[in-house]
């Protein structure tokens, strides 16, 4: 499966000592399986950072040999219940609140943060946000969170934007 990943930074191997905090899924290496996603993120950190400039990187990585590497992943169906006390818990609390080496799912964007954000403060019932949340189609993000994880993504290549 080839994965996308956008940053503002050149680098020739995923550390994840760089990640930061508050992340739906915790602190980790994100990807997303669409090309265009990643494009924006990296503008947008790019932007909002300065840095290198706007960088693309395409990854291989292999979620049927990934029983092989013995890796827990996470996977979530859509914008449930499961997925947003995720996100409430990574947000509020930083670091990393789970113990999987994978999670994929649907991304809190510009579209679904503000109800998010609602539920995250404890403005908004979980049976409210749902509500609202299930009129979205979310993009997705898969991230890695130990090294085990980013030990089995290759890097296939890395372009300027």
């Amino acid at each position: 499966m080839k994965l996308y990943h956008g940053s503002n930074t050149m680098f020739e191997r995923v550390d994840l000592s760089k990640s930061r905090n508050g992340r739906d899924f915790g602190r980790g290496f994100y990807t997303t399986t669409i090309r265009e996603q990643a494009g924006e993120w990296a503008r947008a950190l790019f932007t909002r950072y300065g840095g290198d400039g706007p960088e693309l990187y395409v990854f291989e990585f292999d979620f049927a040999g990934s029983d092989d590497a013995g890796l827990r992943i996470k996977e979530f169906d859509g914008l449930n219940l499961e997925w947003l006390d995720m996100v409430r818990d990574n947000r509020i609390r930083g670091g990393l609140q789970h113990s999987f080496d994978i999670v994929r799912g649907p991304v809190a964007n510009d579209n679904t943060m503000p109800t998010v954000a609602l539920y995250v403060d404890g403005t908004l019932r979980a049976d409210a946000a749902l509500v609202q949340l299930a009129y979205f189609k979310a993009n997705d993000q898969i991230s890695f969170h130990t090294k085990r994880a980013i030990d089995c993504l290759r890097l296939v290549e890395r372009c300027e934007l």
